[in-house]
This record gives C-alpha cells, structure tokens and sequence, in this order.
C-alpha cells in the first residue's frame, strides 16, 4: 500500500501529468468560487431573511437563540468562500477527478504495467455518474456529521473516516471499472472492503492538506489504479492485440 501511494506521489509531478494537474486545478478553483458564492449568498440569507422567518415559524419565545443563531450565520457568510472551500473539498474533487478518470489510469497503466492489458476507457456519462454520486453523497454525509464538530471535535474524526470511506470507493470503483463491468467493479470492492477503507484513508489524509488537496483527483486515481492491480494480480495474458504500450518518459 505504501509502495502504491509512493509511486502516485512520484508521478504526478511527471510532464504528462502535470498538464492534467493544472487543468484539474483550474476546474476545482473555479467550483471552489461558484460554491462559495452561492454558500455565502445562501448564509447571507438565513441570517437576515431567514431570521425573521423563522422566528415566525416557531414563535417569539425562541428569539434569543434565533438571534445567536443569526450572528453564528452572518460570520459564516462572510467566511463563505473559505468555509465553501473545506469543507466541500472533498466533494469537489470528487466530481472533477470525473473528467480526468482515463486520462489519468492511461498514464499509470502506460508507466508502471506496460506489460498489461489496457484498460477500457469509461464513457463520460458513466465517470460524472459516480463523481456527482459521491459529491452529493459526500455532503449528506457531511451535514449529518456537522453536529458532532461540536462535541470535542469528534465531528472532524467523522469527517476523516467518512471521507476516506467516501474517496476510497469512488476511486477504486472508477479504476476497476476500466477493466470490469460496473457490477463486477462493486462486487470486488465489497470483497476487499477493509483494503479499499485503508487505501482510502490515505487519499482522506492527502484531501485534508490545504492547497496540496487540489490535486487529489491525479493521487486519488493514480493511487487505486495501483490498488486495483494489486488485488487483481499481473495479467500480462491480456495483453490488447495490436496496442504496443511504452513506458511514459
């Protein structure tokens, strides 16, 4: 597990992959400010609009807690951006490793299995299926475990395992499924559940560093490309007729 995540950390500053990181940096600022925005607007409102509403809602004899509330929320609003951008990290990665799932799993396959079978490249629909699964799961999960910030900081231990639960299936999903059916990818990651957690707690630790986080989509996928070999095993029996693979330089 360790020589895999050295091996992702080795090649994502390698020139192929840097021209996906910089793309996928771009993509993940400009969600980053879209969702913030939108998160700031949405605070803005619940602290001013919201306020009154619900105070209507449930009566005047709630109106100091409302009004703690409504100072909680206009900090929040204008630490939308920021607040936006951590907590919904993950999330946000999740959906734009979508768009780089072969680009990404061709450059390791390429790289470090020469020898191997080429994996099949997935249909766009079926990649930005699983990463807005996972996003939008990821922040369900998120909100219920929001609460618990509270309560000595067991929220952020509930966001950590979360997360790497959350990453590590879609990852190891989206790199099996370039060589198995999307059942047959499942099915193999349900049997491997305790591997696949672990692997997923190291893209949960690298998710967690800031700055760094934004190319967690070319760690994660380029991690459990690995992974996926790993319980897979060589099948250089496979190997696609008339497709010459070599080595990235």
């Amino acid at each position: 597990m360790l020589d895999a995540a050295t091996k992702a950390l080795s090649q994502m500053f390698s020139g192929p992959m840097r021209a996906i990181l910089w793309k996928a940096i771009g993509l993940s600022l400009v969600l980053i400010v879209v969702v913030g925005i939108a998160l700031q607007r949405l605070l803005t409102w619940f602290a001013t609009s919201g306020e009154v509403w619900l105070e209507a809602s449930v009566g005047p004899s709630y109106h100091a807690a409302i009004n703690a509330l409504a100072w909680v929320l206009s900090i929040a609003a204008s630490l939308g951006i920021v607040f936006g951008a951590v907590f919904l990290m993950p999330a946000i990665t999740s959906f734009v490793a979508s768009f780089f799932v072969d680009d990404i799993a061709d450059l390791v396959e390429r790289e470090h299995y020469p020898a191997e079978h080429a994996g099949h490249a997935l249909p766009i629909g079926v990649a930005l299926t699983e990463g807005t699964k996972t996003a939008l799961l990821t922040v369900l999960v998120y909100l219920i475990a929001l609460p618990f910030v509270f309560l000595a900081g067991a929220g952020f231990i509930v966001f950590f395992i979360a997360t790497a639960w959350l990453l590590g299936r879609e990852y190891f999903e989206l790199a099996a499924m370039r060589f198995r059916s999307p059942a047959e990818a499942k099915a193999l990651r349900k049997q491997n559940g305790a591997m696949v957690f672990v692997a997923g707690l190291f893209i949960a630790a690298f998710v967690s560093i800031p700055i760094v986080n934004l190319a967690t989509p070319l760690f994660g996928m380029a991690f459990m490309v690995h992974v996926h070999k790993l319980m897979s095993g060589p099948r250089p029996e496979l190997i696609e007729p008339g497709r010459v693979r070599t080595p990235v330089a």
